[in-house]
């Protein structure tokens, strides 16, 4: 006789409040969570469990076990993923029939599928923007040596981050983690997300939902073109006589540009010292927000951190603190600044974007006042304006309800 069985790393005694003894697509309303859902491979239903939101997926035993080491190695390498909670097995109906086994992750808080991001209303550059977030995923899991095998916008789910958006893993089924990918899996991964985007583009043009100017092939080029560019900064060797040791600082300025920092780097000199080479061998997106988590102890997405250190600066420069400890002068601007300008948003309203894309906005916010008054407008002043003319208007973007867009499938894996 088959006995239900939870695998989870930390005790999930809620879990067993789910209905496991039925079908997953007949799961009761009372259960489930109000999140869209459409085609998949799969059955997948959204459930409320305690305070948290989790994502099910029915599969083969063999293959929810896979996914949820897979899942749980990624989030020890840091990378952007759903986070693995549990498996369920051993799952009868009330006929004693067996029913297929589930892997259960935590719903993703305030990110968005692509297809509910073509629902709203866009600036024209969103595909690209999207792309470059897919792209850097790419570039990261490879990295790492993960082959995805199922690239495309329908396994990934993005959260804003400041003026782009950030990619995350959401199936990782297909996966394999490789101690060094090959140039030819590199490349099948790749041609395979342009082939899955192209075809996604063009259902989302078929549904009116791709603005008509968007070239969903050139798109799909796009991505091919900017994963290469990252790539190349990322891990090719640069070469440069001795006397010109300024360009090792510049290699490592340059990737921190790109939001990544530089682990380990191998220089290599010829037999007489004239040439030097070097390659980074370790490189660790993120440098952005780990600069501002030393600082502020705030945990943001990359770009998110890095308009918040412009702000810092800036207000550093603007208080006569530039001789002032970096240290305190992070914790003053926290206090005075950022804390406040969250705190000037309704409670009720908070949940409609992190606090970090908030902020973010609130200071693009305050850039058009500015423009638009002639004179500088304070922080409080351009909150109070924000909430009454955005916020106000904008969907609750910590969970994406089916009443926000009822009409558009999430895809999951």
């Amino acid at each position: 006789m088959e006995t239900l069985q939870i695998t989870a790393a930390t005790p999930e005694s809620a879990l067993l409040d789910l209905p496991w003894r039925v079908p997953l697509e007949e799961w009761p309303a009372e259960v489930l969570a109000a999140l869209p859902r459409g085609i998949s491979r799969h059955i997948v239903r959204f459930v409320r469990s305690g305070k948290r939101v989790l994502a099910v997926k029915e599969t083969r035993a063999h293959y929810a076990f896979r996914e949820y080491e897979l899942l749980r190695r990624l989030g020890k390498l840091d990378v952007p993923c759903v986070v693995p909670v549990a498996v369920v097995t051993g799952r009868v109906d009330d006929d004693g029939e067996p029913l297929e086994a589930a892997i259960v992750t935590e719903h993703l808080a305030f990110s968005l599928p692509y297809r509910a991001i073509f629902s709203q209303a866009l600036r024209p550059d969103t595909a690209t923007r999207l792309i470059d977030a897919l792209a850097v995923l790419l570039v990261r899991l490879h990295l790492i040596g993960f082959y995805w095998g199922d690239v495309s916008l329908s396994n990934t789910l993005f959260r804003r981050d400041a003026d782009r958006f950030a990619a995350y893993l959401v199936d990782a089924e297909t996966g394999d983690l490789h101690r060094e990918l090959t140039p030819g899996q590199r490349t099948y991964d790749l041609d395979l997300a342009r082939t899955n985007i192209i075809g996604e583009l063009f259902d989302l043009e078929a549904g009116e939902l791709l603005d008509e100017e968007v070239d969903a092939i050139a798109i799909g080029d796009a991505l091919v073109s900017r994963y290469n560019e990252l790539w190349t900064a990322l891990t090719k060797v640069e070469s440069f006589s001795a006397d010109e040791r300024w360009r090792v600082d510049a290699r490592i300025r340059r990737l921190n540009d790109l939001g990544f920092d530089v682990g380990e780097l191998a220089i290599v000199t010829d037999f007489d010292g004239a040439t030097v080479e070097i390659q980074p061998k370790v490189v660790d997106a993120g440098h952005h927000s780990r600069r501002l988590l030393r600082l502020t102890g705030l945990d943001v997405q990359d770009n998110q951190a890095r308009r918040m250190l412009n702000d810092l600066d800036a207000w550093r420069a603007h208080t006569d603190r530039l001789n002032d400890s970096e240290q305190l002068v992070a914790h003053d601007w926290l206090v005075h600044s950022f804390e406040p300008t969250i705190a000037a948003v309704p409670r009720e309203l908070r949940k409609k974007l992190e606090p970090a894309q908030l902020f973010h906005e609130i200071l693009d916010h305050r850039w058009y006042l500015s423009q638009n008054l002639g004179r500088d407008v304070p922080m409080p002043e351009a909150a109070v304006s924000y909430v009454d003319q955005v916020l106000r208007h904008r969907p609750d973007e910590a969970l994406l309800s089916k009443d926000d867009d009822e009409d558009h499938d999430l895809l999951m894996g």
